[in-house]
């Protein structure tokens, strides 16, 4: 990868904090998986349209790992990071971490990598890089 590249990944990093409400749970008092896989897909989302700021569309979502519950009550931060760039595609691996709230106590619970496709507004692929410098 090229350094304009690898600089473009480190600024398109995305960060997202939710808190755990009972809203978001269930039976278990512990976070919906579906709602767990929403927000790890808008967060790569966010990431991926960062670094190439084109017209995106999820097209895959590979294995997600839950490693870890995420209980009510706890907070959880998504980190999203491009790790591979295509001709037309990019990955996007995410990564959720739960902080207990009132201690200084966070660990890695989910994982999971996200594929996106840029398109025209016809929806046919174009390049995510390089960028347009017209952009």
């Amino acid at each position: 990868m090229s350094d304009e590249m690898l600089a473009r990944i480190d600024h398109s990093e995305a960060r997202v904090i939710k808190a755990i409400f009972p809203s978001n749970t269930n039976h278990h008092n512990t976070l919906f998986g579906g709602d767990a896989l929403a927000w790890m897909d808008e967060t790569a989302f966010i990431a991926a349209t960062r670094f190439c700021r084109k017209s995106l569309v999820t097209v895959s979502s590979d294995r997600i790992d839950f490693k870890k519950a995420i209980p009510a009550g706890s907070l959880a931060e998504l980190v999203a990071r491009v790790i591979h760039v295509g001709n037309t595609s990019l990955k996007v691996e995410v990564n959720i971490f739960v902080e207990d709230m009132y201690n200084d106590h966070r660990e890695h619970a989910i994982r999971g990598v996200f594929t996106f496709v840029a398109v025209d507004e016809q929806r046919n692929p174009i390049k995510v890089w390089p960028l347009d410098q017209s952009v």
